[in-house]
């Protein structure tokens, strides 16, 4: 992998229960969304070639993630989808990500959210 092409990480359609919504009967129980990241970064080149510390780890992100549905009310799929992009982001080697946070089932046929985009800071 050249240490000069930044590469894409990847957390496709993780399915959470999370207490999000800001009407009332929606903070009296959990309801599922569905959570996508791509995270664009750079390698660390002061590792070997082929060990997981030269990159970022998609488990990290999965495991953030979680930790942050499981221990906070959101009001906003906005809010929510800015504290995984600023999660995402807290690694240096991270240089842009893709957030998107849905709400699976707040209408029948259909499923509703945003999706962000943040970059580093220069």
């Amino acid at each position: 992998m050249s240490t000069d092409a930044p590469y894409r990480i990847l957390v496709r359609d993780l399915v959470l229960a999370a207490s999000i919504g800001a009407f009332a009967h929606e903070h009296h129980a959990k309801q599922r969304i569905r959570v996508n990241v791509t995270l664009v970064a750079r390698i660390d080149p002061g590792h070997p070639e082929d060990a997981l510390k030269r990159v970022i780890s998609y488990g990290d992100i999965v495991a953030g993630t979680q930790a942050l549905v499981a221990d906070t009310h959101f009001n906003l799929a906005e809010t929510l989808a800015e504290r995984i992009a600023a999660l995402s982001l807290a690694d240096p080697r991270a240089v842009r990500v893709t957030v998107r946070v849905e709400k699976l089932d707040v209408f029948a046929g259909a499923v509703v959210g945003v999706e962000i985009e943040r970059s580093r800071d220069p």
